[in-house]
């Protein structure tokens, strides 16, 4: 059995790779934490168990203390995890580190040195690898049942009222207190574009901005907070109103209950706790009111040394969350939708092959069923030894290409050669 640590207990410490210790308390086993919220603590004890003596108010608490696990979970917020993770592998942690790594190259780069150093097991939440849909597309494409990749063009649709959450009431809306959107959201997304490739990538190009979440774009008359300001009217035809984000609509309380959005709002939802919270917390701003500045929506071009070109495109602006993906190779293309577990193979002149997942099917759901993948996987390296599915030196590439698109976008689409931009890091 493995024992760990949670450095942040906010959603992803909380109920992502952890929850595999709740399935599984033979081969996992939560032993401490930090949090800055007393509450989270509190959740914290009654779900794993941790005594209130292993519970500790901030990451320098616990990591100022002797080794208290085999290996830690870092979920603190973006910012803060290279800061955490050098001191724990420091400690001797091994560690599930939550993804992004860093904005900054320089930290991305410091870290990779540190695994080398200490010869520790780090595994970068690049959970999608670990979903059957992703790692099954990996099988086709390796297979050759396709022949040789040309071309790939993916695109992640965030989803309104995530991103209306997430990236303009929620923590991560600002680049200098997070990290850009094509990287907090999409590092996944460079990650198996990557790994897909089967090689380097060696330059991007990118295009994109912040469109639609200015004051310069609010209703004539909105007010500045949904609940307590804005006209009815007003609010009546606003799909961004926190009301019926959070309580009344499809996603909200009275139809999701207190599952996410709700329970990063408040802890332990209840609609009275939830009116309260938005009349004087962040979640209840006008989308056109708030200090957000990451992208709502980008496209970015990217080559590989092997000669496979990519597309990548994200948006805020769609009804539901969802991943598709084409593939096209010299002998036949495949069509995916992630959401609906669908992988159509098309060979050239034969029929189409629905590719059948059921069987694929994990324990729980988060992220297509990959966060309970990289749990075993992590739980597999450290018990029996081998390399992860994810290396470090993979995550930092992806980390790379998002930075790179990031820096090609604020120049207006201009080509990013990554040997050159590597370099900035060092």
């Amino acid at each position: 059995m493995i024992t760990v640590s949670i450095c942040g207990c906010g959603s992803r410490g909380l109920f992502a790779y952890a929850t595999y210790a709740r399935l599984h308390p033979e081969k996992m086993k939560v032993v401490a934490g930090a949090d800055i919220r007393p509450e989270r603590l509190s959740m914290l004890r009654e779900m794993y168990g941790v005594p209130e003596n292993m519970c500790f108010g901030s990451d320098d608490e616990m990591l100022s203390k002797p080794k208290l696990s085999d290996a830690m979970i870092i979920s603190t917020q973006d910012r803060r995890h290279v800061y955490d993770a050098l001191r724990a592998l420091d400690l001797g942690y091994d560690l599930i580190l939550e993804k992004p790594i860093s904005p900054e190259l320089s930290d991305i780069l410091a870290i990779q040195k540190k695994v080398h150093e200490t010869g520790r097991t780090v595994v970068v939440c690049h959970v999608l690898r670990y979903t059957p849909f992703y790692s099954t597309l990996k099988e086709i494409l390796d297979s050759g049942e396709i022949g040789r990749v040309i071309t790939i063009d993916a695109t992640e649709n965030v989803g309104y009222y995530h991103f209306a959450h997430s990236f303009v009431r929620g923590n991560w809306r600002r680049v200098d207190e997070t990290s850009p959107m094509i990287l907090a959201k999409c590092c996944h997304d460079m990650d198996y574009l990557r790994w897909f490739a089967g090689s380097p990538c060696v330059s991007v190009s990118s295009h994109g901005g912040l469109g639609v979440f200015t004051e310069t774009a609010a209703p004539q008359g909105a007010g500045t907070r949904c609940t307590a300001d804005c006209p009815p009217e007003i609010r009546a035809r606003c799909p961004y109103d926190a009301e019926k984000i959070y309580i009344t609509g499809n996603h909200g309380f009275r139809k999701n209950g207190d599952n996410w959005p709700q329970n990063v709002v408040v802890s332990e939802p209840t609609e009275e706790k939830l009116r309260e919270a938005l009349q004087t917390g962040p979640y209840g701003r006008c989308v056109y009111a708030c200090d957000n500045d990451v992208y709502d929506h980008q496209t970015v071009l990217m080559k590989f040394e092997n000669g496979v070109e990519a597309t990548f495109t994200t948006s805020a602006f769609t009804e539901q969350i969802y991943r598709t993906i084409k593939i096209t190779g010299t002998e036949g293309e495949i069509l995916g939708n992630l959401e609906k577990d669908e992988i159509l193979v098309k060979r050239f002149g034969e029929p189409g092959k629905q590719v059948d997942l059921s069987s694929k099917k994990g324990e729980f759901k988060g992220h297509g069923g990959g966060d309970a993948g990289l749990a075993v996987d992590f739980i597999r390296v450290l018990t029996a030894g081998g390399e992860a599915l994810t290396s470090i030196e993979a995550s930092v590439d992806s980390h790379v290409m998002a930075l790179a698109a990031q820096q090609s976008a604020e120049q207006d689409g201009r080509q990013i050669l990554l040997s050159e931009f590597l370099k900035m890091g060092e």
